[in-house]
């Protein structure tokens, strides 16, 4: 969860009555945090926002959409690299299940910022502590120091 990610939510949920963030469940992915960990420090960062809640789900996006009567998703757009991506997603999300998906902007300040990128300078000693919210770069660098 970066800075970029908390704004995205934030803004999202000053558009709608509730918003979710969806945490997926994958098996093959090897992540720095668990699946329940990455809810709880969502949780954690998302707790002012009376109107956002973390669930997490496995399986296609669309289905946990439907099956929760979310009718639309959003994405923050970064660069211009991201909509050709990102467009081919939200193409076969709506023939999937008419699911729409709503771009937002990513605030400027945030345009270059990217988890993995996040981890990779966590990882060799660098101050991320702009780039992450303060109990997100504290577990990150526990996390770090023990492997």
């Amino acid at each position: 969860m970066t800075n970029g990610h908390l704004d995205i939510i934030s803004r999202a949920s000053r558009q709608y009555d509730e918003v979710v963030t969806a945490v997926l469940i994958n098996v093959s992915k090897k992540s720095l945090f668990t699946v329940d960990e990455r809810v709880e420090m969502l949780t954690e960062v998302t707790k002012d926002y009376g109107n956002v809640r973390v669930e997490k789900f496995h399986g296609l996006l669309v289905d946990f959409c439907r099956d929760n009567d979310i009718p639309a998703i959003v994405r923050g757009l970064r660069a211009v690299s991201d909509f050709d991506y990102e467009l081919q997603i939200a193409q076969m999300n709506y023939r999937l299940s008419g699911v729409e998906t709503l771009f937002m902007a990513t605030n400027p300040q945030y345009s270059f910022l990217s988890s993995s990128l996040v981890k990779e300078v966590a990882q060799y000693g660098g101050d991320v502590s702009s780039l992450v919210p303060e109990s997100i770069e504290v577990r990150l660098r526990e996390r770090l120091s023990a492997q």
